[in-house]
């Protein structure tokens, strides 16, 4: 029968590693279900903590589903606080740019629902860095803006 998922109580990864700020914890319920053109990830957000750094996605359309608190988005508009049940698109680009933050005092839980695009990229407009993602964790790449060079750099036009 078909694989499922119940997301009244997913399983939650917390990664040591994510710096105070970004400590959420993650489902990946597209990754579970097998998903291959779209994906869902279930968060847990603490008080304090946040989905991931202020971004937008070159490729990927993002949806946002308020399960339970009262998170803050933040987008080109400003921020606002979120209640339970209120849905949000992020479109491609920049008016897409968004971030998730709890800033209240009890848990809060977001659903987001995107396509899955690879090759795309990534901006993060606060840290002016891009994330080049290619399907291959040895040449995916997250730069700072400023280390771009000229196309023709490192290149000997006398062959190969």
């Amino acid at each position: 029968h078909m694989k499922r998922v119940n997301i009244s109580a997913p399983d939650f990864e917390f990664d040591g590693d994510d710096p105070e700020g970004f400590r959420s914890g993650l489902a990946r319920l597209g990754k579970a279900l097998g998903g291959e053109d779209s994906g869902i990830s279930v968060y847990e957000l603490p008080p304090g903590q946040a989905v991931c750094p202020y971004h937008y996605e070159v490729g990927e359309e993002e949806w946002l589903l308020v399960l339970a608190g009262h998170p803050t988005l933040r987008t080109p508009d400003g921020s606002e606080r979120l209640d339970p049940w209120d849905v949000v698109r992020f479109p491609k680009g920049p008016t897409g740019a968004h971030g998730i933050r709890n800033e209240t005092g009890e848990p809060a839980r977001v659903l987001m629902f995107s396509t899955v695009v690879i090759p795309t990229a990534t901006v993060y407009p606060d840290s002016d860095k891009v994330g080049i993602w290619t399907g291959d964790p040895e040449s995916d790449v997250l730069v700072h803006r400023d280390a771009a060079v000229e196309y023709f750099d490192g290149e000997d036009g006398r062959g190969w």
